[in-house]
């Protein structure tokens, strides 16, 4: 049984993202043209799937830490703040961002929650499983191919 560990972890966000793309719940808000992803961030993302990729980033998140809140998880999107003359500091991540990216991965039943925090629900991780799966097909056939060089 392949697992999201069976595979690279960029690999999979990626895919996942393009998956999640095809959903109905899962749509960028309004704002998110215009927002940081955080205040040690000095410009906006500039990729325009930007916000798929952070959904299946939270995902795959989830699904490794297990029951997660919002503030756990601006811990990990956060970044060095740079201060001017001052020395750097480690700032949290976009919070609203990372709630409203939960709020509708939840909506899609991806994701649940729990009296600790958020969980991967099920079907939240036959996705990722199925799409780490999919991707280990495609490696394993790549090396054969290139095994015969």
């Amino acid at each position: 049984m392949t697992t999201i560990y069976d595979v690279p972890a960029s690999a999979l966000i990626s895919k996942a993202a393009q998956q999640l793309k095809k959903e109905e719940c899962i749509t960028p808000p309004e704002w998110a043209v215009y927002v940081k992803t955080g205040v040690h961030k000095e410009m906006p993302p500039s990729s325009e799937d930007w916000w798929y990729v952070r959904c299946a980033s939270i995902l795959r998140r989830v699904y490794i830490d297990g029951p997660v809140g919002v503030s756990r998880l601006r811990s990990f999107y956060g970044g060095r703040e740079s201060r001017g003359s001052q020395p750097e500091r480690f700032s949290k991540g976009s919070g609203s961002i990372i709630r409203e990216a939960v709020q509708q991965l939840e909506k899609a039943g991806y994701i649940r929650s729990m009296k600790g925090g958020r969980v991967i629900s099920p079907q939240g991780q036959s996705f990722l499983d199925n799409i780490a799966n999919e991707l280990k097909k495609e490696f394993v056939k790549e090396i054969s191919t290139l095994e015969k060089y």
